[in-house]
């Protein structure tokens, strides 16, 4: 079995727990494949494997993301990029780790890897496309968020297929999938949505308006941002936490499900609930 091993070193303790993490696959039999920008740290470890990420997202049956919830997504975001099939198992270095299978003190369970004594989750994606002849199409796993800088009030309207949703004044609005109804979509005052349903939620980020509430939409539906003509906010767009793309006066985004999936490992049998009980129900440390 070959595995590859995303660290994030800006997280606290990342290096230490890739390290044994390192020494537990070898330990276990499982090939481990690293980053060659990574070989210092990783220089006394005869057994492990140095090149490109991008050729070993391809060719790892499972991707290792260690860190928080934005390595999984930055991992997340190449495995589809690469046209990768493997499976993402994220390990928790960070704060919060909703989406991730293990916590550092659990390390002993990688050998559940050989064994295959875990399931595999799949995790439905969204797109947005941006209307302005680049003919650019962006693919999330959380969310897709549509804002002015500076928190800047915006107007524009909200289609669905060709129906109008609503017309609306607010700083912005996160269009997420079921796995980011827990992340910005939630801080935004969105429901919490189990992952294993396809819709999209659509969460306005502090409307003008005291009748404004989110909103879930078929995953089959077309979802359409326009803004107004006569906004002069200057506009972005931010997937997934990414570097925002500033939005051309009067371009349009269409927000759509993906035809890509992420397949999550799943450790426990209750990724989800079990996050939400040990994470989400009571205060982050």
């Amino acid at each position: 079995m070959n595995t590859a091993v995303f660290p994030n070193f800006q997280k606290k303790n990342a290096l230490k727990c890739a390290r044994e993490v390192c020494d537990i696959l070898n330990n276990s039999g499982i090939n481990v494949f690293i980053d060659e920008k990574y070989k210092n740290e990783f220089a006394d470890k005869a057994f492990v494997k140095f090149g490109r990420f991008s050729e070993f997202v391809v060719s790892a049956e499972i991707i290792i993301a260690i860190g928080g919830d934005g390595t999984i997504l930055k991992c997340a975001k190449q495995i589809v990029e690469y046209g990768s099939n493997s499976c993402l198992m994220g390990i928790n270095t960070g704060r919060l780790g909703f989406m991730a299978a293990l916590e550092y003190g659990q390390l002993n369970l990688l050998e559940n890897l050989i064994s295959k004594n875990y399931s595999v989750v799949e995790r439905m994606m969204i797109e947005a496309e941006i209307f302005d002849g680049s003919g650019r199409i962006i693919t999330a796993l959380n969310d897709v968020t549509i804002s002015g800088m500076y928190s800047k009030i915006c107007d524009f309207e909200v289609f669905s297929n060709n129906s109008r949703i609503g017309k609306y004044r607010a700083d912005g609005v996160v269009f997420g999938t079921p796995t980011g109804s827990t992340a910005y979509s939630l801080s935004a005052g969105g429901p919490i949505i189990d992952p294993e349903m396809e819709c999209i939620e659509m969460a306005l980020i502090c409307p003008h308006s005291l009748f404004a509430r989110p909103m879930v939409i078929s995953a089959e539906k077309k979802i359409t941002f326009v803004p107004s003509n006569d906004m002069n906010t200057d506009v972005f767009v931010c997937v997934d936490g990414n570097d925002p793309v500033k939005l051309q006066k009067g371009v349009k985004v269409e927000i759509r499900r993906s035809e890509h999936k992420v397949k999550l490992i799943d450790m426990t049998g209750d990724l989800f609930y079990n996050a939400l009980n040990s994470k989400l129900m009571q205060p982050i440390k």
